[in-house]
């Protein structure tokens, strides 16, 4: 593990990265009214999946293209291999998330095959993003996981297109393959191999350089463990669930569960050891390794009894918590890289020269610490009300989480509104002469 020497001269146009974070920002609002509507009504039917796919493939998905478009070129030193290419990626995965969002929303089955803009969207931004990263013998820990998230991401959209065909034509049945178990690898593949597998690599970097602690030769062999169990495992649960296959299923579960805990202890001593003051990016890397390790004792019994039963990452409780650690993760990176991307754009060559404000004063402190902790017992409420079957705990822990997200999205977009749309359009500032 390294904590490169970072350019961001290497990094996309700001217009890029903006425009993932927007729009994910948006489905992330739509997203939370919809699925507290789905949730406080008790509907069920198709339009329990609107709410999922706005959240997953609208939010968390197109944060993470945004992510990965700019950090992998600044983090490994690389040119974006095509940004014509990012941006088809971003309109084909909109188009096919608003396909998909009308088709749960209308109970419309044959709709869902407009998800198939995703799957080529998805698709586009995998080969450009591998075409991208360095070869193997330059890569790292981080990039190293990044090739494996890509790989689970194209796989599980392609699943997904699969599923979308079969409301249409019955393709899986024809071929002997269950609609539900395809459904259960395709969801495992996206969130423990897509999502998780992204988070985990990033953190590898993000972790030690907001804590200003060094990588000791314990965390190494913690980094190990998780490289040799959770990337192989979230394959093989997905194959099992996919194909009705109990025991590479549980073996799957076992390598997962090691997988997520060594990840977890890695992440404690890195924040235990922290040298710089405590901010809100490194507490909400506080709050993950907390939880990682959680969600592996909430999912441990079900996963290991039923591997094939349960749900992609395990029973509820177990899911609210794997969906705090999404949340704080890609939220704390938003408050870190959307203020200092403006920032750069707008405000460094003034340095100096005239007052400018610094990153993290571009957006609200006392809204974002409020967002946290909004995040936190929202979801501490949301486990123990499943956890002990108290229905009205869980409403109360979707309101209070809801509202923290929202919250945050709110704080963001003022930041791009504010600090960047506003002048979009004006010329660049000259840096003044410095004299000789």
């Amino acid at each position: 593990m390294r904590v490169p020497d970072v350019d961001t001269s290497y990094g996309p146009p700001l217009r890029l990265p903006l425009a993932h974070a927007v729009l994910g920002l948006g489905f992330l609002l739509v997203g939370v009214v919809l699925g507290t509507v789905v949730l406080v009504g008790d509907l069920d039917g198709l339009v329990r999946l609107a709410p999922i796919h706005l959240l997953v493939l609208g939010w968390i998905c197109l944060t993470i293209m945004g992510a990965m478009e700019q950090f992998v070129p600044v983090w490994s030193g690389v040119d974006l291999h095509s940004r014509r290419l990012a941006d088809l990626a971003l309109v084909l995965v909109t188009a096919g998330v608003v396909g998909l969002t009308s088709a749960a929303v209308f109970g419309r089955p044959r709709l869902f095959v407009l998800g198939l803009f995703a799957v080529a969207g998805v698709w586009t931004f995998v080969y450009d993003l591998l075409r991208t990263l360095p070869r193997p013998r330059r890569g790292d820990v981080t990039e190293r996981h990044f090739v494996y998230a890509l790989c689970a991401l194209a796989v599980a959209v392609a699943l997904g297109g699969l599923l979308a065909v079969d409301f249409s034509v019955g393709l899986l049945a024809r071929a002997g393959l269950s609609h539900a178990a395809v459904r259960s690898g395709h969801a495992t593949l996206a969130l423990l191999g897509g999502v998780l597998l992204t988070v985990v690599g990033a953190l590898y970097q993000l972790g030690p350089m907001f804590a200003g602690a060094d990588v000791d030769r314990r965390s190494i062999r913690l980094s190990r463990v998780e490289e040799a169990t959770l990337p192989p495992g979230v394959a093989l649960l997905a194959a099992g669930r996919a194909l009705a296959h109990h025991r590479l299923a549980l073996l799957g579960a076992a390598l997962v569960l090691v997988g997520v805990v060594a990840a977890g202890l890695l992440l404690v001593r890195v924040v235990f050891e922290r040298r710089v003051e405590t901010t809100p990016t490194a507490t909400r890397y506080a709050v993950v390794a907390v939880a990682l390790p959680l969600w592996a004792v909430l999912a441990a019994p079900t996963l290991l009894t039923h591997p094939l039963d349960t749900g992609a990452v395990g029973p509820a409780a177990a899911a609210w918590v794997l969906g705090v650690v999404f949340a704080a993760v890609l939220v704390g990176t938003l408050y870190h890289v959307v203020p200092f991307l403006i920032w750069d754009r707008r405000y460094a060559d003034r340095v100096g020269f005239e007052p400018v404000p610094m990153p993290d004063d571009l957006y609200e402190a006392r809204a974002a610490r409020a967002d946290l902790v909004g995040l936190v017992f929202g979801g501490a409420a949301l486990v123990a009300g499943t956890v002990f079957g108290t229905p009205r705990l869980v409403v109360a822990g979707v309101a209070v989480a809801g509202t923290a997200l929202v919250l945050a999205a709110l704080n963001l977009v003022q930041v791009v509104w504010v600090h960047a749309l506003r002048g979009w359009r004006a010329a660049p500032r000259e840096r003044p002469p410095t004299g000789e």
